[in-house]
C-alpha cells in the first residue's frame, strides 16, 4: 500500500509541475484565456488530453503494481515493467503526457503551448538517451537488453506491421 501513495506523490507533483503549472503560466504570459464556447476543435483537443492522461496514468499503476516502484527516476521500479502499453513502446508514459499537452494546446489554440510540447519532447528523449536507458541497462541488465531490442523508443511497432523508422 505505501507504494501506491509514494507513486501517487510522485506522479503528482510531476503532473502539476510539468502538466499543469508550467503549461499555466505558459498560457497566462502569452494572454491566452479558456474558449467562450466548447467547438468540435475544443472537443477534439479534450478527448486528446484525456486519452493521453489516460495512458499516462496506465503507466504509473503498472510501475505500481508490476514494477513494486514508482516513476521517479530516484524510486524505479523493483521489477521491469513489459506488460501493458510497455509491451508496445518503451515510453507509453511520456508519449501520454505529451499527447495531454497536445490536447491542451488544441483546446487553447495556442502555439506557444505546441512549442513546450516542441521542448518537453527534446528534453524528455535527451533525458531517456543519456540517463533512463542506461540507468535500465544497469538496473535489469540482461532482461533489458532483450526488452530494448524488441520494443521501440518511441514509435510502436505493431503486430504484422513492417518498419524502418
Amino acid at each position: 500500500m505505501f507504494i501506491l501513495a509514494r507513486t501517487a506523490t510522485y506522479a503528482t507533483l510531476f503532473v502539476g509541475l510539468l502538466l499543469i503549472f508550467v503549461p499555466g503560466r505558459i498560457l497566462a504570459w502569452s494572454g491566452i484565456i479558456q474558449p467562450a464556447g466548447i467547438g468540435l476543435i475544443e472537443s477534439a483537443g479534450i478527448v486528446v488530453c484525456c486519452a493521453g492522461g489516460a495512458l499516462a496514468l496506465w503507466c504509473v499503476v503498472a510501475f505500481a503494481l508490476v514494477g513494486k516502484g514508482t516513476p521517479a527516476p530516484f524510486d524505479p521500479p523493483r521489477k521491469l515493467v513489459v506488460q501493458g502499453p510497455y509491451r508496445y513502446v518503451r515510453n507509453p508514459m511520456y508519449i501520454g503526457a505529451a499527447l495531454a499537452l497536445c490536447g491542451a494546446a488544441v483546446f487553447y489554440r495556442s502555439i506557444p503551448l505546441v512549442a513546450y510540447v516542441g521542448v518537453f519532447l527534446i528534453v524528455t528523449h535527451v533525458f531517456v538517451v543519456w540517463y533512463e536507458e542506461p540507468a535500465l541497462g544497469r538496473l535489469f541488465g540482461d532482461d533489458y537488453r532483450a526488452y530494448r531490442a524488441k520494443v521501440r523508443r518511441w514509435l510502436p511497432l505493431w503486430p504484422g506491421l513492417k518498419s524502418y523508422i
